[in-house]
């Protein structure tokens, strides 16, 4: 399936699924989700890198989402394609 906009999903239920922070990850993300005919969508969130009191920049993330009822179904995809860095739970921000 194509990734569609964020607004696309309508008034449907949407989980946020998985968060990758670097380009090659997202890319992984996108394939595994397309290879299971999965409508996703993705945003770029903006967070700040931190150490202890050091910043050191923005940067920019990828934050993948799905409809909510497929949310489980996709985080074992992705799992089970070796991306279980960024998988995010139920409990971690729907939209």
């Amino acid at each position: 399936m194509p990734r569609i906009a964020l607004d696309d999903f309508g008034d449907k239920d949407v989980s946020r699924i998985y968060l990758a922070g670097r380009l090659a990850e997202a890319k992984r993300v996108e394939e595994a989700l397309s290879d299971n005919n999965i409508d996703y969508a993705v945003e770029v969130e903006p967070y700040v890198a931190t150490f202890a009191v050091l910043s050191f920049g923005e940067y920019g993330r990828a934050a993948f989402y799905v409809l909510a009822g497929q949310a489980d179904f996709c985080r074992r995809v992705l799992a089970e394609a070796g991306l279980s860095t960024g998988i995010l739970d139920d409990d971690e921000i729907q939209k």
